[in-house]
């Protein structure tokens, strides 16, 4: 059997929004192939960059554990690896080069490498993998298995005549249907991981530790923004006793104080939530947990029953308080069920956060302050604004892909920079961005209101020219149309 190195690029330290929020989590979907691999039979180790201060640690580990096979393979339930950052793809194509030099074989899966395999091949990887791709996994380490020096021409074989679907060979051609997935996925490997190195960080900033868990994969919406490299349209859903049991597996190990889940989309029905909270209940209670839901998706039923389970926080995608913006979107949420969703999930003392999205195709200043109207008729707990980031395989990026010049990925999460000519500046929207999160944090404070009038006053010093602005409010609606 093969020595293998499981490890991903995602450096918190390369990202200073996220070192300030100090919310570090394991890398999960790492952690589930390290344990599938395992559980095949194969010596597996594992790198965790999360926590690492610099690459020291993987020099030792390729050193002193020499692994025949090093499989990057990135977190798809962390929505910051499918942001596709700038400086995480420069970490990752500098860890290739070390493993490359040393002479190991590397298979690479992710959401940067699906949309861009050439950079990753160019760095030494042997295969890309496109999508979750664990069976292509399974079926490209049986065959270093059988041959380590098999010839890169023979691994990849599949591409074009399908003996192994779904994965991008030296021929850097387009990747063909993949193989279907196994609808359930190993418990991430957690005995690999420093657990107390994150217990340190979270205490430190916060007082008390979360640790992070998935009951699904993927989402079956189509809002026209949302990239899904990784699991398409699917959504897959793990029944609710074997995720009870996992959270129950960590309650009595980790000693969680607080867990994360993952999902885009958590428990969906009522029955899923009941039976997931009857599950915990039986084995003698959960860990206060926190979600993203959509808000059309809640209703007294849904509410009683995530309040039961131990649900403390709720993340909306709100989007935007502009119906126009939403039905451009293809959301599929109007702006009263955000109100309605917000008070109701309120009442039942669960805490909520809004996720807003300025820049939208055709979002205008009226737009912009009917978001405002949203916040301050919901009255949100917390925010988490953005803007409008197109990504390969979206709506939205066919839309605006001919606007776009070199920088096609914000280096970290806090860039805020428009990558394509909306209706106003990056520093318009940055400017909009703080005033939003200051409506929460100081609703109705007399210098919040200057504040607004003044960006508002002189919005026009901010505008894009005028004809491109009119030419992607046309492409905006003609999107909505067809």
């Amino acid at each position: 059997m093969l020595s293998i190195l499981v490890c991903h690029s995602y450096f918190l330290r390369l990202d200073q929004k996220q070192v300030q929020r100090a919310k570090p989590c394991p890398p999960l979907a790492t952690l589930q192939v390290a344990a599938m691999l395992r559980s095949a039979g194969h010596e597996v180790s594992f790198f965790d960059s999360m926590l690492a201060e610099d690459l020291s640690r993987f020099v030792r580990q390729l050193d002193l554990l020499r692994p025949q096979v090093v499989v990057f393979y990135e977190d798809n339930y962390n929505f910051l690896s499918k942001m596709c950052l700038g400086r995480m793809r420069e970490a990752c194509v500098e860890m290739l080069g070390m493993v490359r030099a040393r002479g190991a074989r590397i298979l690479v899966a992710g959401s940067d490498a699906s949309d861009a395999p050439g950079i990753y091949l160019d760095a030494g990887a042997d295969a890309v993998l496109h999508g979750e791709a664990l069976n292509a996994l399974v079926a490209l380490v049986d065959r270093l298995n059988a041959d380590v020096h098999l010839p890169t021409h023979l691994l990849s074989t599949g591409l074009h005549d399908v003996s192994i679907a779904g994965i991008a060979g030296p021929e850097r051609g387009r990747a063909v249907a993949p193989l279907p997935e196994s609808p359930n996925v190993p418990l991430p490997a957690w005995d690999l991981v420093d657990i107390e190195k994150y217990r340190r960080v979270w205490k430190k900033a916060h007082g008390h530790f979360s640790l992070n868990m998935a009951s699904s994969r993927g989402c079956s919406f189509r809002c026209n923004w949302c990239a899904k490299p990784i699991w398409g349209n699917q959504y897959v859903q793990r029944s609710p006793r074997e995720t009870a049991a996992e959270m129950l597996y960590l309650r009595r190990h980790y000693r969680p104080d607080h867990i994360w889940f993952a999902d885009d989309i958590f428990g969906f029905k009522a029955d899923w939530v009941n039976e997931f909270a009857a599950a915990l209940a039986e084995g003698g209670g959960g860990i206060p947990f926190t979600i993203q839901l959509r808000a059309d998706l809640v209703n007294p039923r849904m509410t009683e029953a995530l309040r039961a389970a131990g649900c403390r926080e709720i993340w909306l995608g709100a989007e935007s308080g502009s119906q126009k913006i939403l039905n451009a979107m293809n959301k599929g949420t109007r702006v009263g069920e955000i109100i309605q969703a917000r008070r109701m999930l309120g009442a039942a003392g669960i805490r909520v956060g809004f996720f807003l999205q300025l820049g939208y195709l055709g979002e205008k200043l009226d737009d912009i302050l009917a978001t405002r109207r949203l916040v301050r008729e919901a009255l949100p707990d917390d925010v988490g604004v953005s803007v409008s980031y197109p990504l390969p395989g979206t709506k939205f990026y066919e839309q605006v892909k001919e606007q776009l010049g070199d920088k096609r990925h914000w280096r970290e999460s806090n860039d805020l920079e428009m990558m394509f000519a909306g209706t106003y500046t990056s520093d318009f929207y940055r400017q909009l961005r703080d005033l939003l999160h200051d409506e929460v944090r100081h609703p109705g404070a007399p210098a919040l209101q200057d504040r607004w009038n003044e960006l508002v006053d002189r919005e026009e010093e901010y505008r894009h020219d005028q004809s491109e602005v009119y030419l992607d409010s046309h492409v905006a609606s003609a999107g909505v149309l067809s």
